[in-house]
């Protein structure tokens, strides 16, 4: 039932957000004309109701008449009680609605009408913290949905068989073991207040990217910029909440960045989007306490790949004449790949045995022609590029050698080649460890992490108070349960 309109109290919802002008303003512009509303939600009278009282009086002072520009502007007109403001076109109650909105005259009865309506219909989310808390909610729901359409998007290209619906199944099994951590992480991703979620980076989709702050702000801390992995099709950044959140306990501050990922972008995008990234931590890190001479680039899986490859990019833009960068590679003081690939050549048959079929491969990777151009193993052997890769930050690659996913060989093949040409790299495998183990099992099992103290000890390496505190820190506590961390292990699809 649609309320009274001679009743000011009783205004339905949709008209709260919007402050209010005198209607003898209005009448002097004789290009406004009554708005034919049509939609179910937002009538105003019945249709002969609403045509009598136009007809009769349709400028009253207690009448609330929408109204809209002759010109078809972005804009529309709202009356109400004698007053009037240009609002822009009617967006859902919960965006619109803003709380610092004043009346023109400055009524205190108008003020006090306005604040009871306002707190009789407003969501009770919108306050100044809860507001907050349902905005980044909703930036993850929608990058969820987003996530989910693509991946069906994904099953339709793969033309679904058994290898995929059994790793699909494997997936499922291996997260549900999984939840016990995934649930406490969560909890922290969302509620901490040391988490600053959906930073914007760039213009294009996806360009966004979490910080994860240390408690303590005494001075500059050292900032690793993280590219997760995901096979270059599910990667997303709160896949780095787990290492974000234990880092930053250490006083070091990361920041996941998000790219976009396949079918809604190829190679070239998702290195263009993790460049962007890098760059807005260069030059603004040091607002949220980051210390610009400190920045280390990392990245997990195909997250590796994307993050040497635009490292290697980077570098080669910079030798060339007149191209123009946003952030340098002499600022990034080391890259750190993790459980990565570098070498494409050797990889594509050994994904498609792995279910990542070779077209559907080739075309993440625009064709076998740009294989060789998102190789960096092989481009650091290109004697023309000599300069370029003469200017890359020490690189040092971590890797289980229980990896089924990408052959520990891969990193230690890329660590080679790069020594050869003159840069200073190193691989480190740990025995017996998986694909995930490194990255989820590990670091979920609390204790002792060989990785994650030697990620640690380079980063403080140059640091001696930050070493000593390293030395007494606290033993990390387990989030899942040791026998369900072997199940996970022996399902893993990874």
């Amino acid at each position: 039932m649609v309320p009274p309109m001679d009743n000011p109290h009783c205004l339905p919802s949709f008209f709260l957000p919007t402050p209010l002008f005198n209607d003898r303003h209005c009448r002097a512009h004789p290009s406004c004309r009554p708005l034919k509303m049509n939609h179910p939600i937002l009538p105003i009278s019945s249709p002969s109701a609403s045509s009598a009282m136009v007809a009769a009086s349709p400028f009253t002072a207690n009448a609330a008449t929408m109204l809209i520009q002759e010109n078809h502007d972005e804009t529309t007109r709202l009356l109400i009680d004698d007053r009037a403001v240009e609002t822009k076109p009617f967006l859902p109650r919960a965006s619109s609605y803003n709380s610092t909105g004043t009346a023109v005259n400055g009524s205190s009865l108008y003020q006090q009408r306005r604040r009871r309506i306002a707190s009789d219909t407003s969501l009770p989310s919108l306050t100044m913290d809860g507001g907050c808390r349902s905005e980044s909610a909703a930036h993850a729901a929608s990058d969820t949905f987003l996530l989910t359409r693509l991946g069906f998007k994904l099953l339709r290209c793969l033309v679904v068989g058994y290898r995929w619906i059994s790793r699909f199944l494997a997936l499922g099994c291996y997260a549900l073991l999984l939840m016990p951590g995934f649930f406490q992480v969560g909890y922290y991703y969302y509620f901490s207040s040391q988490v600053r979620r959906g930073i914007v980076y760039g213009d294009q989709p996806r360009n966004r990217l979490d910080l994860y702050l240390p408690k303590n702000s005494d001075g500059p801390k050292p900032v690793v910029a993280f590219i997760t992995g995901g096979a270059w099709i599910i990667g997303y950044k709160a896949w780095g909440s787990l290492l974000g959140q234990q880092l930053s306990e250490r006083d070091i501050i990361v920041a996941c960045i998000d790219y976009r990922n396949f079918p809604q972008g190829t190679i070239s995008d998702m290195v263009n989007d993790a460049s962007q990234g890098v760059s807005f931590v260069c030059n603004n890190i040091t607002e949220y306490g980051g210390d610009p001479n400190r920045i280390y680039l990392m990245g997990q899986s195909a997250g590796a790949h994307i993050a040497a490859c635009t490292l290697l990019e980077q570098a080669i833009k910079e030798c060339g004449e007149g191209e123009s960068t946003s952030w340098s590679v002499s600022q990034i003081k080391a890259y750190f790949g993790l459980s990565g690939g570098y070498n494409l050549f050797n990889l594509t048959d050994h994904f498609h045995g792995r279910g990542l079929y070779r077209s559907i491969f080739l075309s993440i990777m625009e064709g076998e022609q740009s294989l060789r151009r998102y190789s960096p193993e092989v481009m650091v052997q290109d004697p023309n590029l000599k300069a370029a890769v003469a200017g890359l930050p020490p690189i040092i690659l971590f890797h289980g050698t229980a990896d089924y996913s990408i052959p520990p060989d891969a990193s230690k093949s890329f660590a080679e080649a790069l020594q050869r040409v003159g840069v200073k790299a190193e691989s480190i495998m740990y025995e017996g460890k998986t694909h995930t183990d490194v990255f989820l099992q590990d670091p979920m099992r609390g204790g002792q992490d060989d990785m994650f103290d030697d990620l640690v000890a380079v980063i403080h390496a140059n640091d001696p108070e930050a070493l000593a505190k390293d030395a007494v820190a606290p033993r990390r506590k387990r989030l899942v349960p040791e026998l369900m961390l072997k199940m996970a292990r022996a399902v893993s699809p990874f």
